[in-house]
């Protein structure tokens, strides 16, 4: 009896440690992924704002728009009536 009350306290005591380290490792991890999270959001408003001065630069083009858009037309992409009408509003602005 005394062997097996002596396993049953070590069971507990190895099982015990396990769950603290487990618990450490858990912490650890979910900081880091707290910290990159943060890191990915302070880096998301600088890639956006490249992304923004794109449209204003394509417009201010619009020989380049013409002919991005001809080639959708040609790909089968935009339909002719399609075509037509964004061809009068880059012509109309």
């Amino acid at each position: 009896m005394p062997g097996l009350i002596r396993g049953v306290a070590r069971t507990a005591a190895v099982a015990g440690t396990a769950t603290v380290v487990s618990n450490r490792v858990s912490r650890r991890q979910q900081q880091r992924w707290a910290q990159q999270d943060a890191e990915q959001q302070q880096a998301a408003p600088q890639q956006a704002a490249p992304q923004q001065a794109a449209p204003q630069q394509a417009a201010a083009d619009p020989i380049q728009q013409l002919k991005e858009l001809g080639e959708l037309r040609d790909k089968g992409v935009l339909t002719e009536e399609e075509f037509a009408a964004q061809k009068a509003k880059l012509l109309a602005s």
